[in-house]
């Protein structure tokens, strides 16, 4: 069970401290975070904030009393390690992926947008790319499937008549929360359904760790391998029990936050092709002064980056975790031949993956009800049989304390922990 200050359930920040040059973190302790907005402020800027000028506390214009660089904990030996180092100089244990804990409970802050973007805030920035020619296949990257336990060779396990599962779960970055437990929950279900395909996003490189010691893991290929996990603070990546012609990955062109599309092209059947697309297109991300940042034109250029790059292929299913919002991003790009499941299957249901009503572990959020995570298919050798969503159940004994500020007043709140702040979707195709 965990406690929290006055943090809102929907403001926790990830940082991989392996990667904090990168966000723009300044590693001086003479730097000051605002308690409004959490700009961490430069030591030059000593009165009021730089980014919503609210006056600077006491200590935070002021010098530090020390002067030596931020070090993280050893969760196993406690040795104090520097923030540089990925693993811990006396046991070897990995750095943890550390959560800022003094961030302002958004719930309290300054009206701004109440949709999506409230929620969600991207781990890192990158550098733009330069735009890609739809056409062009020169940024795509091959990728080298992970070592497995069990290998699955040969055409035994290719049924032409076998239908196909396709599971797709944003499995939620933040590791403060129950971490261990809510990813053997994900495990379950996987166990449970059994699906021929995964797709995940939000994967930091403990959760990796964690599923790479899973009972069900032995039984797929990986389009991760465990040097790449290293090298960022959280990715998409696709798992398939059947033998896979290739991975391979394209960032796309625009993004600020590394976002791209993961490919895996395997043979469904006998000389039929089937290809499994996943991604996490760029997030809503608010923010002082005008609370405007949703990203919207992005998410629009990468949904048709990613349809225009997968319409070559004649049997495609793409899910994941596309941050679509209908109020600002307009109906999903759908061209000729292509189907969302959800839509198609269930068109008088809202299909909210993300519903911080009911969700009983977001209760004290900001209500954001939306149709998140998606599964867009173009298919000419199957049909889509059903989508059902998943995770949306409670972990038996496993609960946390929140505290919630309701007119001034603070409010403890026990809340109970669900595999992901997402529910899953599960796809079912089969031939034609």
């Amino acid at each position: 069970m965990y406690m929290y200050s006055s943090i809102s359930f929907s403001t926790s920040v990830l940082i991989n401290p392996r990667k904090i040059q990168t966000l723009g973190i300044p590693s001086t302790t003479m730097s000051w975070a605002c308690k409004k907005c959490t700009f961490v402020n430069p030591p030059s800027q000593k009165g009021e904030c730089e980014i919503c000028f609210s006056p600077a506390s006491p200590s935070a214009s002021g010098p530090s009393s020390s002067s030596s660089p931020p070090k993280w904990s050893c969760k196993a030996c406690t040795f104090l390690n520097p923030y540089n180092n990925p693993s811990c100089e006396v046991c070897g244990t990995r750095c943890p992926v550390l959560s800022l804990s003094n961030l302002t409970d958004l719930n309290d802050a300054t009206d701004h947008d109440s949709s999506v973007g409230s929620v969600f805030f991207p781990l890192r920035t990158c550098k733009k790319r330069k735009a890609i020619d739809d056409d062009d296949d020169s940024s795509e990257v091959k990728v080298k499937p992970s070592d497995k336990a069990t290998d699955i060779t040969g055409d035994e396990n290719i049924d032409s008549g076998k239908a196909f599962k396709i599971l797709s779960y944003n499995v939620w970055f933040r590791e403060d929360l129950e971490l261990h437990k809510r990813m053997k929950a994900i495990g379950d279900l996987v166990q449970f359904h059994s699906p021929d395909f995964i797709c995940f996003q939000e994967v930091t490189p403990n959760i990796y760790d964690i599923f790479k010691r899973s009972t069900w893991w032995s039984g797929y290929r990986c389009s991760v391998s465990s040097e790449m996990d290293y090298s960022r603070p959280y990715f998409c990546m696709v798992l398939s029990k059947l033998p896979v012609k290739s991975f391979s990955k394209k960032p796309f062109s625009n993004s600020i936050m590394g976002r791209e599309l993961c490919i895996a092209e395997v043979e469904a059947a006998r000389g039929t092709s089937l290809v499994i697309a996943t991604s996490h297109l760029e997030s809503p991300s608010p923010g002082p002064p005008k609370w405007d940042q949703m990203f919207s034109k992005e998410r629009v250029v990468q949904a048709n980056e990613a349809i225009n790059l997968l319409k070559k292929q004649p049997n495609v299913v793409f899910g994941g975790d596309m941050n679509w919002n209908d109020n600002l991003d307009g109906q999903y790009p759908l061209q000729d031949g292509w189907v969302d499941a959800w839509s198609q299957l269930r068109p008088n249901e809202n299909g909210w993956t993300y519903d911080t009503k009911a969700n009983q572990m977001l209760t004290g959020n900001r209500t954001v009800q939306k149709r998140l995570d998606r599964f867009i298919c173009r298919l000419t050798d199957f049909k889509i049989t059903s989508v059902d969503m998943i995770g949306m159940e409670a972990i038996p004994g496993v609960s946390y304390n929140k505290e919630k500020k309701v007119r001034k007043e603070i409010k403890q709140l026990v809340l109970p922990i669900l595999p992901s702040d997402h529910y899953g979707l599960l796809l079912t195709i089969s031939s034609k």
